[in-house]
């Protein structure tokens, strides 16, 4: 197995929604922001490759919205999904499966685009299978009020039109041990319903992708919540499950947005788990 680090794209957001009630004096000492309020935010994805299996988790917003729209989360650097396959060798076409940690379009929007004559959407990946699960697929075709902006149909509904949509397993409790794609996935509802983050063992350690579980380094500290998470309290017990369970077993934490910190482990003190050790995909990887 190899993995790769697959950048598709930075962008920008206040700095209020991302830690929702915590003072802006606490959470700029991690994330500091710029004059509008705004906090750099990475959608950092990650290609497994394993055996004939290239599997992408995540592919952040895409580019087929508006420039109105993109006004709003202020893109900032070069990177790409296809500059970033191309850096390790790889196209597009290559990926066998889509792994969606879940459907807000700044996770899913890259997995489909317009055709060449925008008269319509299509896959972006035409030879992969897209994984969600039934639960979060009927909660995001079905939004609640709260997360309807985040839902965007273009961004989801021709994943079954086209054929390639697939569905996990869903655990009977919050883990699934041995998943049809030969990970573990932890389930999380506090942020959106069935949210899932894959538990990937690698040379012997476990890389946890945490997508928005833990969206950043600064959100570490258990009260620590964004703004966007549907059942705030019940993030916390997720995520004071999830991190004791990291320090306990020296998880290896992948964070999909943080701009710049890559991965992370975490320790037990006397404020709880904290930062223990920040490690770049490169040394992680190589």
């Amino acid at each position: 197995m190899q993995l790769y680090p697959i950048n598709a794209g930075n962008f920008k957001l206040d700095g209020g929604a991302m830690f929702g009630v915590v003072p802006k004096t606490l959470w700029t000492r991690t994330n500091p922001a710029d004059a509008n309020n705004m906090i750099d935010i990475a959608a950092r994805c990650l290609l497994i490759e394993d055996g004939n299996r290239l599997l992408l988790i995540d592919t952040g917003m895409g580019n087929k919205q508006s420039d109105k729209f993109f006004g709003y989360y202020h893109p900032w650097g070069d990177d790409t999904i296809d500059s970033s396959l191309k850096k390790h060798g790889f196209h597009r076409d290559d990926i066998t499966d889509v792994f969606m940690t879940h459907l807000h379009f700044d996770h899913c929007g890259g997995c489909i685009q317009w055709n060449k004559d925008k008269t319509h959407y299509e896959p972006a990946f035409k030879n992969a299978k897209y994984w969600s699960n039934e639960a979060h697929w009927e909660w995001a075709t079905q939004p609640n009020r709260r997360e309807k902006a985040s839902f965007l149909e273009e961004n989801i509904l021709p994943m079954k039109e086209s054929g390639q949509l697939m569905f996990t397993a869903l655990p009977k409790d919050d883990l699934l041990k041995n998943s049809a794609l030969d990970f573990d996935i932890f389930f999380a509802n506090g942020h959106t319903d069935k949210q899932m983050i894959p538990m990937i063992n690698y040379k012997d350690k476990t890389l946890c992708f945490m997508a928005d579980l833990l969206p950043t380094v600064g959100h570490l500290p258990l009260p620590f919540v964004m703004g966007y998470d549907t059942r705030p309290l019940l993030t916390l017990d997720e995520k004071e499950k999830f991190l004791n369970l990291a320090a306990d077993n020296n998880f290896y934490l992948f964070l999909e947005h943080d701009a710049h910190n890559e991965i992370i482990t975490v320790k037990h003190t006397d404020k709880g788990v904290r930062l223990n050790e920040t490690i770049t995909t490169n040394d992680f990887f190589n």
